[in-house]
């Protein structure tokens, strides 16, 4: 006896099919992300909870002035994320941004060294509100109105 699936039954299949189906493609994404996410930290949030070494985290805060030293192979730079609460040194080898300078905003993606030293892989140069581009920065109000109003 072979009797045929109602078709509310097939449909009830189905979609119990799609969502196992949607739900393992979410876990599945989950799973393979899960060391990919990269934190962010500012330094006295990482001096009070250091992330293991292991972990690609992302350090934000100020450049201290004074704080730069360029390392004789003339790539690599040392320097010092501070919060106002705590300071942190860190070590990059790579080309910095041309925005990044003492007393600026700095992202640095990397990890926390076992020395304490964060080594950053990649530097992320922040500018604030009043950043002006070096071609108008020379400029009065109304050259830089008239040179704006030439590029459109």
């Amino acid at each position: 006896m072979n009797t045929p699936i109602k078709a509310k039954h097939q449909r009830l299949v189905l979609v119990l099919l799609a969502l196992v189906a949607l739900i393992g493609a979410a876990l599945l994404a989950t799973w393979a992300l899960r060391n990919q996410a990269s934190y962010f930290y500012v330094p006295s949030d990482m001096k009070a909870n250091p992330p293991s070494p292991t972990r690609a985290v992302r350090l934000g805060g100020m450049v201290e002035r004074g704080s730069m030293k360029t390392a004789a192979d003339g790539v690599t730079v040392a320097f010092v994320v501070e919060d106002g609460k705590a300071r942190i040194p860190v070590r990059f080898s790579g080309i910095r941004p041309e925005l990044f300078v003492e007393g600026s905003g700095v992202v640095a993606e990397g990890h926390l060294g076992a020395d304490g030293t964060f080594v950053a892989d990649n530097l992320l140069a922040k500018h604030d509100e009043k950043y002006v581009p070096r071609e108008l920065k020379d400029m009065t109000a109304a050259q830089k109105r008239k040179a704006v109003a030439e590029t459109q």
